[in-house]
């Protein structure tokens, strides 16, 4: 029997090998991780360091992991839950202290690409980040990250339609700004 079946779905066969396999399978999310970070943090520092406590309480808590359930689910809700700890933290200090100035979100290195293709997906990316937090979760989980609607809305913490909903939205939003821009897909 295949220790997986789907990306991100963790099925063990036995207890000695269940920790290595789970580590394998949480290695190979690291990407996804990575872009699911960004899109939360929109800043590379911040987003390596959401994805290192991500990593690190899912290990800790690798004990509340239910067997037979989509990994990368259940990771990317811990990551999720991280960032709204660290957002509500953020404000309260925030109070106290004059946060840092960052305006300026950090662009993926695209120099094998062409120059239209850079300059497409600094658009597009720029368009991802304009959206309200609501939609662009939606947009990053489903359509960046590909999971299910059903799987996008256990993460995001809604109903199935109210992720149906801010996609929607966020679709058109999308399109329509990109449109704006003269980008074609």
């Amino acid at each position: 029997m295949d220790e997986t079946s789907g990306a991100g779905r963790f099925i063990p066969h036995d207890r000695g090998s269940d920790l290595d396999r789970f580590q394998t399978e949480l290695v190979g999310l690291l990407p996804r991780l990575r872009r699911f970070a960004r899109v939360l943090t929109r800043f590379d520092a911040d987003a390596q360091d959401l994805v290192q406590e991500t990593v690190e309480r899912a290990l800790v808590k690798r004990g509340g992991y239910r067997e037979g359930t989509r990994l990368d689910s259940w990771v990317f809700t811990i990551m999720r839950r991280i960032h709204i700890d660290k957002g509500r933290s953020k404000t309260r200090w925030g109070r106290v202290v004059s946060p840092e100035n960052e305006t300026t979100p950090q662009v993926a290195d695209l120099t094998q690409a062409g120059e239209d293709l850079r300059a497409d997906a600094m658009a597009v990316q720029g368009a991802v980040l304009a959206l309200p937090e609501d939609q662009r979760l939606a947009v990053a989980l489903v359509l960046i990250d590909g999971l299910s609607y059903a799987e996008a809305a256990v993460v995001l913490g809604v109903p199935a339609g109210t992720l149906t909903s801010r996609l929607v939205r966020g679709r058109q939003s999308l399109m329509r700004t990109l449109a704006e821009q003269g980008v074609t897909g």
